[in-house]
């Protein structure tokens, strides 16, 4: 082997015997680090959130050098998913303005509220999950999942979201066209809590992209990998350990600086 790659014996077994370079030993203490804020995001996590995640911790380091340490050892996070419309909007009942113009920005919590619906797959049929998202936090302030996808599935949610968040007066809850917020109950409903309601334009899901991108990473990082689920029962449960236990106290968000949700409400608004 020496002979092939022109090294001297001599100079090979001096390599093996030299002691690890200060450079290698901060490479293995950062890689430590790395495989353990990528096991605990679920795979998740790319370069910038790790990078940004061992900055945190007091660990500096730039995403180059993450990004080759990850690339070296074969962590590589999950890829998003191409976006899909799932909601029928083909109806006739009355539809909300969309209020939502591209200037408008939350001045706090419980401003602007973001609800829509995605569907979980298991072996004993679908899920139907509905989240309500501030869009100001970036948190899950309620949601609701059921086997069918009715005006009830949007209520409960709703009703989970206040009961939570106890908003004042003035909330805005922009949703899209589907019949489940059309209905005398929902609206009903809205009006009780003192919301008004806002509803994105007709075949432009992207009014509401925000909420949708949390159901891509939903998919993306959840249900994919158990895809389809075995059990409707065990849907539920990942669903409240995703939103509860890992999405809202732990993820970090990139439009909140690298910032769980639950985190950057307490930084930026409860001190």
């Amino acid at each position: 082997m020496c002979s092939v790659l022109s090294v001297s014996p001599s100079g090979y077994y001096s390599w093996l015997e030299r002691e690890p370079s200060e450079r290698q030993k901060e490479n293995e203490m950062i890689l430590f680090h790395i495989r353990v804020i990528f096991r605990e995001s679920r795979n998740t996590y790319g370069s910038r959130r790790i990078t940004a995640a061992l900055n945190a911790m007091g660990i500096p380091c730039s995403k180059n050098r993450v990004a080759r340490l990850m690339r070296e050892n074969n962590l590589k996070a999950v890829g998003k998913r191409k976006y899909k419309v799932t909601t029928n909007s083909k109806h006739k009942l009355p539809v909300a303005p969309n209020l939502l113009g591209k200037n408008v920005v939350p001045f706090g919590p419980d401003h602007i509220w973001m609800c829509d619906i995605t569907y979980i797959p298991t072996k004993e049929g679908y899920e139907y999950l509905m989240v309500y998202l501030d869009l100001c936090t970036r948190k899950v302030v309620g949601w609701s999942i059921n086997r069918h996808m009715r005006e009830q599935l949007a209520i409960d949610a709703l009703r989970d979201a206040y009961n939570r968040e106890n908003p004042d007066g003035g909330l805005m809850v922009h949703t899209d066209r589907g019949a489940q917020f059309m209905s005398s109950r929902y609206s009903a409903l809205i009006k009780r809590i003192g919301a008004y309601i806002s509803m994105s334009r007709g075949g432009n899901p992207y009014d509401n992209a925000v909420v949708e991108a949390f159901n891509k990473s939903l998919k993306t990082e959840l249900v994919d990998k158990k895809h389809p689920f075995e059990t409707r029962e065990l849907a539920r449960k990942a669903i409240f350990e995703y939103i509860e236990m890992f999405y809202n106290p732990k993820r970090l968000h990139s439009a909140l600086g690298y910032k769980p949700p639950i985190e950057f409400e307490k930084l930026s608004f409860n001190s």
